[in-house]
């Protein structure tokens, strides 16, 4: 970034916190005399943890909800832009918004943590990723992070890193609402849209969204010459949905759907110009519901498409179909969990390329029946779970996974417990198939499969909710891309065993009006056997943390965060590796008027120069001081 962008962008972004606090100032003399301050819900409800609503504080495993106060502060980015902050999270990426990127959990990258829309599978076939930086924020009422492998006995496969669940916009609509945002920010950002919400007087409910998300964006390569030296740009068209409509006193029927259309510029290795990358995301659902004394039974259909076409490369349309049937029945103590599960995972495929290798597929589907049982209990003493899955893959021999965790309250605001787990990924299509100019098949993959212990102790009051867990997870058969020299090419392989183990300190304080706290996260990521015997794996920091505080009134709240990623090696045998950062941040909301708010964000503060992706001599910038800017007004 030029230096007179850097003054430009500085000046912007110190005249937004100036002026944020200047009227946050006039709005707490306000305050002072309404007097009323509104309360920061720590111990929040998660659905993703259980299948059924549960408080934070009564979840064995470790779980985050981001709700949609918290992502009011993100406005304008993806959901990749949230993970980044959350504990035991970190992100490989390949330059600036909207650009080609990974994320890794306590040690598990994305290929190897399950992530649900609305219930729903999403994620690639071809790869086995989930494209999260392309889903817009603006579209989401809330997102929920499950830690560790006992989502694979809720929910199947790919659940040994854990369970992210993104729930679209509208889903706790209250009245009926009108809502239009508009914004810009560094490096030419802009959104703009609108939303509508409705109530009826019958209890049904619908809530519109759509919005325009683009920036210019930066260059995704240092130091680059030629075409590929121009700023790499992104846009995208983004539309929500969320409704449900009561039948009778019992019986509710309802859909939901989120869609990402995008263009996304990048840099081609051959430099050619105008390279750009056209996708689509998302995916829809419909549901009925029976829920009637003591039994609840749920409906669900439906299918998430992730289709990329890369004007210089492949086409790839991936597409996952599912229907699941879930009873609840309540025990005088706890409660029973039984169901069913249809999947239908598949991939059409244009080798638009076919002088770089022939590109194919041997099979391009495979469907997955499930069923699945688990029991819940929370009481005033102790709270248990136990969950058990049977998955029958038609490309795989069938996999069956249990969890089983217990708490102790060993005071009212204490909890020590533990759970293990077991957990499965099948291999993705391009791990078995694909043969291109870079990349040799291997049919002969194994399944992958691990043993996943959690420990921890708790402590949750009105003021605090303060967590510490130790976890240790071994995977036999880690799935890794190596060279090949003999073909000079690389082939996805089943690593012997690794092991993934460490802790995560999670706080999150509230004192009158003033919130602060953080999380620090270590991971020893590593091959326990093989040439790279004792090696850490790749791009897993070892150390993880972000520490937070900030102050909250009726009219404005600000907040600022130092977030911090340590050393992380690049190669296998540990030769290279990316140097630590450190960013510093600030965002703050301030309600002009009832129906008018003001939101800003500046990230990286101190000008920080980092990469989050450099192997091979190719370096991925990421931005530098930037900020964004938005109002949002409310017609209720």
């Amino acid at each position: 970034m030029q230096t007179s962008k850097q003054e430009t962008y500085l000046r912007y972004s110190i005249a937004s916190v100036l002026g944020m606090v200047a009227l946050s100032a006039t709005a707490a003399e306000i305050d002072k005399a309404e007097g009323t301050l509104p309360q920061v819900e720590l111990d929040k409800i998660t659905v993703t943890a259980t299948r059924t609503p549960t408080k934070i504080s009564n979840t064995i495993a470790q779980s985050r909800v981001i709700d949609s106060e918290e992502l009011k502060r993100y406005q304008g980015r993806t959901v990749v832009d949230v993970l980044r902050r959350q504990p035991g999270f970190s992100i490989k990426q390949d330059g600036g918004l909207g650009q080609s990127s990974n994320f890794f959990v306590r040690g598990y990258d994305s290929k190897r943590v399950l992530v649900l829309i609305d219930g729903i599978r999403y994620g690639s076939m071809s790869t086995g990723q989930p494209t999260l930086a392309l889903l817009p924020t603006d579209q989401i009422d809330r997102i929920e992070i499950l830690y560790g492998a006992s989502g694979s006995s809720i929910y199947g496969a790919d659940a040994m890193g854990g369970v992210i669940q993104v729930f679209t916009k509208g889903a706790n609509v209250d009245k009926t609402n009108f809502s239009v945002t508009a914004g810009a920010g560094s490096n030419d950002h802009y959104i703009y849209g609108g939303s509508a919400q409705f109530v009826g007087d019958n209890g049904g409910k619908l809530s519109l969204s759509a919005n325009r998300n683009q920036t210019k964006g930066i260059s995704a390569i240092q130091y680059e010459t030629g075409n590929n030296k121009d700023d790499d740009g992104f846009e995208s068209n983004n539309f929500s949905l969320n409704a449900s409509l009561p039948l009778t006193n019992n019986i509710t029927i309802g859909t939901t759907g989120i869609l990402a259309k995008s263009t996304t510029e990048f840099d081609d290795y051959s430099n050619k110009p105008n390279a750009k990358i056209h996708q689509k995301n998302g995916a829809i659902s419909a549901f009925s519901e029976y829920d009637k004394d003591k039994l609840t039974l749920r409906l669900t259909a439906g299918e998430s498409l992730d289709n990329i076409d890369n004007k210089l490369g492949d086409e790839f349309k991936t597409k996952q179909r599912q229907a699941n049937l879930l009873s609840i029945y309540k025990l005088p103590v706890g409660q029973l969990q039984s169901g069913a599960e249809w999947l239908k995972q598949g991939i059409d495929f244009n080798d638009n390329t076919p002088k770089n290798g022939t590109d194919s597929y041997k099979i391009s589907d495979r469907t997955i029946k499930s069923v699945f049982a688990g029991y819940q209990a929370n009481q005033d003493s102790y709270d248990f779970q136990a969950n058990l899955r049977y998955d029958d893959n038609s490309q795989f021999d069938d996999e069956t996974t249990f969890s089983l965790g217990y708490a102790v309250k060993l005071a009212p605001s204490l909890r020590l417990g533990t759970s293990f787990a077991r957990g499965y990924r099948a291999p993705s299509l391009n791990d078995l198939y694909i043969n291109s100019s870079y990349y040799v098949p291997n049919e002969n993959l194994k399944v992958e499969k691990s043993k996943d212990f959690e420990a921890f102790i708790e402590s949750a009051t009105d003021l605090q909710l303060t967590r510490l867990t130790a976890f240790n997870s071994r995977v036999d058969d880690l799935i890794n891309n190596d060279y090949d020299p003999a073909t000079k090419k690389y082939k996805a392989v089943n690593l012997d065993k690794a092991k993934l183990t460490g802790f995560s300190l999670t706080s999150d304080w509230q004192i009158d009006q003033t919130l602060f706290g953080g999380h620090y996260t270590r991971t020893e990521a590593e091959e326990q056997r093989g040439a790279n015997k004792g090696k850490k794996l790749v791009f897993r920091p070892k150390h993880t943390g972000l520490a937070y505080v900030g102050y909250q009134a009726p009219s404005f709240d600000i907040k600022t965060e130092v977030e911090h990623i340590g050393k992380t090696y690049t190669s296998a045998d540990n030769s290279s590796a990316m140097d630590d950062y450190t960013l510093v941040n600030i965002s703050g909301n301030y309600y002009v008027t009832p129906n008018l708010t003001w939101s800003s964000r500046i990230n990286n503060l101190t000008n920080k120069d980092y990469t989050t992706n450099e192997v091979y001599g190719t370096r991925y910038n990421q931005d530098g001081i930037n900020f964004f800017t938005a109002l949002t007004y409310n017609w209720f």
